[in-house]
C-alpha cells in the first residue's frame, strides 16, 4: 500500500503547482531514501534508462515533428486555408464553422502539435466568426475543439509518445487512428449543421463579396495536402521509419514556407527554440517518470494494480471502463504527458494480461487524452484560446462552449469501443 501512498503524493504535488519532472522525481527520491528496504541503489539502473531514453530512435520523430509544425505555424497556411475555404461555403449557415473544423483537420495532419492549431485558429477564424454573428460559445468551443484534433489525428505527438511507452509500431498507431480522428471530424461538422439548423442566429451563413475560385481553393490546400500524404503515406508504405519521415516533413515545411515567402532567420531562430523548450520539458517528464516507476514497481505498486484487476474483479470491460474512466478524470487536472508516462505504464501489464489489443488500447488512450486539452480548469486549448482571443471572449463563454464538444469526443470513444474495426480498418 506504500506505492499508492506514493502516487497519492505525487499527485497532489501536481495539484499544487510542482513542476511535473520535479514532483515525480522528488517524491521517487524521497521514499527510496526514508523506506527501510529501499535505499539510492534503486537508482542504479537509472543513468542505462535515460541512454536508452536518448537513443531511443522513435522518440528521435517527437523534436522533428515538433519543428515541422512550429515552421508550418509561421508559414501563413492556416489563413490561407481558412479564406479559400470559408469563402467556398459562403451562404451556408454553419458553413464557417465547418471550414473552421476541416482547417482545423488539415492543421493537425500537417503540425500535430495542439497549441499552435488553437492558437493560429483564435487569432484567424474567431473575429471571422464573431463578426459574422456566430454565437460566441460556439465558435469559441468550435475552435478549441477543432485545435485538438492533432491529438487522434496523425502525426500526433501523443501517439509517438504512446507507442514507445506501449512498445508498438507507431506506424501502425497512425494507422488505427485514421478513422477514429476522420469519425471525431464527422461528429463535429454535424453537431455544427444540426445547430445552425435549429438555432439559425448561433451560426449565421457567411456573407462576404470575396470571390474564391477553384483554382485558389487547390492551391490553398494542395501544398499541405501533398506534405501530409508524402509523411504520412512513406509510413503507411514501410518506406520510412516515424523518424526518418518526421525529418522529411521538416524539409517539406521549410519549402512551404519559402513557397509561402514567410521563410527567415528570426522563423527558424522561433521554430529550434520552441522545439528545444517543448522536446526538453517532454524529455526531462520522462526522466522523472522513468525515476518514479524504479520505486514504484520495486515497492510493488504495479503487482498491487495487475492483482487487483485480473484476479479481485477479473472482468475485461470492467478494466477498461475504470481505465478510461480514471484517465477522463485526471485529464481534468493534469497533462496528457504526465498520464503517457506515468498511468499508462500502470496499466500495460494488466492490459496485457486480459489478451487486450494494445493497438486499440492505445486508441482509446489518446482519444481519451484529447478531452484533457478541454476539460476545465486545467484544458491547455482553453487557456491557448483565452489568451489569444483577449478580452472577446469571455471565460465563461469558452467553458460553455466546448461541453457539447466534450460529450461529442466521448462519443466518438464509445463508437471506438463498441466498433474496434474502426481502428484496425488500414492495418
Amino acid at each position: 500500500m506504500i506505492a499508492l501512498v506514493m502516487f497519492v503524493v505525487a499527485l497532489i504535488l501536481l495539484l499544487l503547482g510542482i513542476p511535473v519532472a520535479f514532483a515525480f522525481g522528488g517524491v521517487a527520491m524521497i521514499f527510496a531514501f526514508f523506506i527501510p528496504e529501499l535505499s539510492f541503489d534503486v537508482f542504479n539502473i537509472l543513468p542505462f534508462r535515460i541512454y536508452g531514453i536518448m537513443s531511443n530512435t522513435t522518440l528521435m520523430a517527437v523534436p522533428l515533428f515538433i519543428l515541422m509544425g512550429l515552421i508550418l505555424e509561421k508559414s501563413g497556411m492556416a489563413e490561407k486555408l481558412l479564406i479559400s475555404m470559408s469563402a467556398m461555403f459562403k451562404g451556408v449557415r454553419g458553413g464557417l464553422g465547418v471550414s473552421v473544423v476541416l482547417v482545423g483537420a488539415i492543421l493537425a495532419a500537417s503540425t500535430g502539435i495542439v497549441s499552435a492549431s488553437v492558437v493560429m485558429m483564435s487569432v484567424i477564424a474567431l473575429p471571422l466568426m464573431i463578426n459574422a454573428g456566430y454565437n460566441k460559445s460556439l465558435a469559441s468551443g468550435t475552435i478549441a475543439a477543432s485545435g485538438t484534433l492533432g491529438q487522434i489525428i496523425p502525426p500526433s505527438i501523443i501517439l509517438i509518445v504512446l507507442g514507445d511507452v506501449m512498445s508498438v509500431s507507431v506506424g501502425d498507431l497512425f494507422m488505427g487512428a485514421v478513422l477514429p480522428g476522420l469519425t471525431l471530424v464527422s461528429l463535429y461538422i454535424t453537431y455544427i449543421l444540426i445547430r445552425a439548423y435549429f438555432k439559425k442566429e448561433d451560426a449565421p451563413a457567411l456573407i462576404s463579396d470575396e470571390k474564391v475560385t477553384l483554382f485558389d481553393l487547390l492551391k490553398a490546400i494542395v501544398p499541405p495536402l501533398l506534405l501530409m500524404i508524402s509523411v504520412l503515406g512513406s509510413i503507411f508504405a514501410g518506406i520510412a521509419s516515424p523518424t526518418e519521415s518526421a525529418a522529411f516533413g521538416v524539409l517539406g515545411g521549410i519549402l512551404l514556407s519559402a513557397l509561402n515567402k514567410t521563410f527567415s532567420r528570426e522563423m527558424v531562430e522561433y521554430a529550434l527554440f520552441e522545439t528545444m523548450k517543448l522536446t526538453g520539458m517532454i524529455f526531462m517528464i520522462l526522466i522523472g517518470a522513468t525515476a518514479f516507476s524504479l520505486v514504484f514497481n520495486e515497492l510493488g505498486g504495479t503487482d498491487l494494480i495487475l492483482e487487483f484487476f485480473s484476479e479481485d474483479i477479473g472482468d475485461v470491460w470492467i478494466f477498461i471502463g475504470v481505465a478510461m474512466f480514471a484517465i477522463f478524470i485526471l485529464g481534468f487536472f493534469i497533462d496528457f504527458i504526465e498520464i503517457s508516462f506515468i498511468i499508462v505504464p500502470i496499466l500495460v501489464p494488466v492490459m496485457s494480461a486480459f489478451g487486450i489489443d494494445p493497438i486499440w488500447f492505445a486508441v482509446l488512450i489518446a482519444m481519451n487524452l484529447q478531452a484533457s486539452f478541454l476539460t476545465p480548469p486545467f484544458g491547455l486549448s482553453l487557456f491557448f484560446l483565452k489568451g489569444a482571443a483577449g478580452d472577446s471572449v469571455t471565460t465563461m463563454e469558452i467553458y460553455k462552449g466546448i461541453i457539447p464538444f466534450i460529450l461529442l469526443q466521448l462519443l466518438a470513444l464509445g463508437l471506438v469501443v463498441l466498433f474496434p474495426d474502426l481502428v484496425f480498418a488500414f492495418l
